[in-house]
């Protein structure tokens, strides 16, 4: 899993936040067939949080899809990355 904390800068209202949300995580999930969820910030109109998650048989091939998941997100013109987190776990954890 990755957890996104992102600013947006150019909204000015919930329903403008909630568009660009929308539209980033419908690109993620189509992009990479990943699962998305918003998980905070859901009240604030220039922030958001989104969690990122993943299955695969390889870390390595796990590693490589989150990385250009990141660079995904770093690269929406409508959002600016604060931070990215990510947290891997194997069947045994």
């Amino acid at each position: 899993m990755e957890r996104f904390d992102l600013r947006i800068p150019g909204c000015g209202s919930l329903k403008e936040k909630r568009h660009v949300v929308k539209t980033l995580t419908n690109g993620l999930r189509s992009t990479f067939n990943v699962t998305v969820a918003e998980v905070d910030h859901h009240d604030l109109w220039q922030r958001s949080a989104i969690a990122v998650a993943a299955v695969a048989g390889e870390q390595y091939h796990l590693k490589k899809v989150m990385h250009e998941v990141e660079r995904f997100v770093e690269r929406w013109r409508e959002v600016e990355l604060i931070s990215a987190e990510v947290s891997l776990h194997r069947p045994e954890d």
